[in-house]
């Protein structure tokens, strides 16, 4: 047994009045305790003047991309090597930054399976969706996942689970990433969109569904999907999410990922975006600077509306979206005026449960997984301390051992 101790923690849902002394035990915390409390005489401590916390939760990444400009795409070319080097190097990256737990959205050649079923020490445990479904040439159609009638669809939900995915993740609409996909429609009417969910709900999966236009989040809705991925409103006027629409996605319980975590800092080094890009957004009068501050906007909307809410990056998409980014997409939540307390919930016990893992993560709590994160000085009174990780320790491993 092994004693974690700070002055200042958050348990998952709350900071703990004067810290906290974890115990681990092999992979498991075994005990919570306050920060004076008096382990063992064998037990050695480790102490930190830090807070401590639960591991954060990336909802949303794509490990087998490093995010430069193309690199998603250029893996429907790489081979099988490469691909997993990149997954490798992806999760080193994601750990140092005390993210102990991703979910992969997509990735090729189920490529990001073997790297759930055999983690390395203090390597972040993967929750896998495999290739996305998409339409014939539609978003993210070279990761393999493409699928157009019934018949086709079926039996992409039934590969899926007879691979042994975690949930199943549908493209409902286009995406900035590809070319001529539609970013104000639908790339699958309700009817389609609802056999992918029925399918998946038979075999005892839950279907994500990516939406950036409205047309594609109603579709979504209205196939019972259980959760949306960006969640933008893009519309011919620009991006616009109506009260009705998140009322609605709140009654459905629905979970939406907004896949905020940009680096302000990447974006302004950025070069001038492919035309195709930039074509997009002209057509839907989005501007780059205008848009974030409209994101910030809307997301605080879905907090006063009751939707439920999980911070999740797109690691690996962009270059401002980097593996290891999460911290940015929980203070992104604070930005938009979501209490502390509730941010760091979100990023650590709310993605946890979204992931289907409430019973092994996201939790200081006896029995559950030893997955911990120290950052520096005081979280409380500098929630920027999120992003400076002292130590980080996944299934009862430090990183630094």
């Amino acid at each position: 047994m092994h004693a974690w101790r700070a002055p200042r923690a958050f348990d998952g849902h709350r900071f703990l009045p004067g810290g906290a002394t974890v115990l681990v035990e092999g992979e498991r915390i075994v005990g919570v305790e306050p920060a004076d409390f008096a382990v063992p005489h064998d037990c050695p401590v480790t102490a930190y003047d830090a807070t401590l916390l639960p591991g954060l939760v990336d909802a949303h990444v794509h490990l087998v991309s490093d995010g430069s400009v193309g690199a998603l795409e250029r893996v429907g070319v790489q081979d099988d090597d490469a691909i997993d080097a990149q997954v490798a190097r992806s999760l080193a990256a994601q750990a140092a930054a005390g993210v102990t737990t991703v979910r992969d959205l997509g990735d090729r050649g189920y490529r990001t399976l073997p790297f759930r079923d055999a983690p390395g020490p203090a390597t972040p445990r993967v929750v896998a969706a495999g290739p996305p479904i998409t339409t014939p040439g539609g978003h993210c159609h070279y990761l393999g996942g493409e699928a157009a009638t019934d018949a086709e669809l079926t039996a992409a939900v039934h590969e899926r689970a007879d691979r042994g995915v975690d949930l199943v993740k549908v493209m409902a609409g286009g995406g900035f990433l590809t070319p001529g996909s539609d970013m104000i429609g639908a790339q699958f009417a309700v009817e389609a969109l609802r056999l992918v969910v029925v399918t998946a709900h038979d075999r005892g999966l839950p279907v994500l569904a990516h939406a950036h236009s409205a047309v594609a989040i109603e579709v979504a809705l209205a196939a019972g999907v259980d959760g949306i991925e960006h969640f933008t409103g893009v519309t011919a006027d620009g991006a616009v999410l109506s009260d009705d629409l998140l009322e609605r996605t709140a009654a459905a319980g629905v979970v939406v990922d907004p896949t905020m975590g940009n680096d302000p800092a990447v974006l302004a080094l950025l070069p001038t975006p492919p035309p195709a890009v930039v074509e997009i957004m002209a057509r839907v009068g989005l501007d780059i600077e205008a848009f974030f501050a409209q994101r910030y906007v809307d997301v605080g909307r879905m907090r006063s509306h009751g939707v439920r809410v999980v911070p999740g990056v797109d690691a690996g998409a962009a270059p401002t979206k980097a593996h290891g980014n999460a911290w940015r997409a929980v203070l992104d939540l604070a930005t938009a005026g979501w209490p502390l307390a509730e941010v760091l919930a979100a990023g650590t016990s709310g993605a946890a449960d979204a992931c289907g893992l409430a019973a092994e993560t996201g939790v200081l709590r006896p029995g559950l997984a030893a997955d911990l994160l120290v950052v520096d000085g005081d979280l409380a009174a500098d929630p920027t301390a999120l992003g400076r990780p002292v130590e980080v320790m996944v299934r009862g491993v430090p990183l630094s051992a």
